[in-house]
């Protein structure tokens, strides 16, 4: 078992250490080349991989080039082109209504503050996250995924299950100049090495410091004690 630390943000800069280490080109997995092709290629990742999502944007975009595009076309037609993606008749809906808002309420641009963009049919915190940050690089908090989301309990880095209220724990421990690439770190230690299913416990960068791959001895990181 690894020395105890005395603190969430201890634990936190040390597992940041280790991952940066472990995943040094870690970055965004969806394709994208314009602010507008990245709000919708996140808008189509909720609940989605990232490697569909790139599939079908690749002929999504070659049709689909402004806002007007989106506007002007049918749901029924954005949902034959965008099928394939998990609740596709949901966000053939949220692209027609982003392009018709992002026309009528910001001259066809993509905002570049947290309260326009969560205004946009099916765009939430973690959307407008990751639109700041790598369309604006402007970062204001901290994307929750499902990755985020799962390894940030098994750590015990939060007992919060909402996303907003996890965000907001996460805020208060992670230094502000990690929250962009703390998630981009946590989704390739999600994918290679703690799954949501059967985690690879036994080649785990952080498994002397996890609480729950230590089970009944693991640390309490508020106390440094054993529980």
């Amino acid at each position: 078992m690894g020395t105890p630390l005395d603190s969430r943000e201890a634990q936190t800069v040390e597992i940041l250490d280790r991952l940066y280490e472990q995943y040094p080109d870690t970055d965004i997995s969806l394709n994208f080349s314009t602010r507008l092709e990245l709000l919708v290629a996140v808008v189509l990742s909720a609940q989605c991989t990232d490697e569909r999502v790139n599939t079908v944007c690749a002929d999504l975009f070659e049709k689909y080039q402004s806002p007007e595009d989106y506007a002007n076309a049918s749901e029924e037609q954005l949902a034959e082109d965008i099928y394939g993606i998990t609740f596709h008749n949901n966000k053939a809906g949220y692209l027609k209504g982003i392009g018709e808002q992002l026309i009528e309420k910001h001259d066809g641009e993509v905002p570049d503050t947290m309260t326009a963009l969560t205004d946009l049919p099916g765009v939430g915190r973690k959307t407008a996250n990751v639109v700041l940050q790598h369309a604006h690089d402007v970062t204001e908090g901290i994307v929750v995924d499902t990755h985020v989301q799962r390894i940030s309990r098994r750590l015990s880095l939060t007992e919060e299950e909402r996303p907003e209220a996890i965000e907001e724990d996460l805020m208060g421990i992670v230094p502000e100049e990690d929250w962009r690439m703390f998630t981009h770190l946590f989704i390739s230690h999600g994918r290679a090495t703690c799954t949501a299913r059967n985690p690879d416990c036994d080649d785990c960068v952080l498994a002397d410091i996890c609480p729950s791959e230590q089970g009944d001895a693991a640390v309490d990181l508020a106390s440094g004690e054993a529980w």
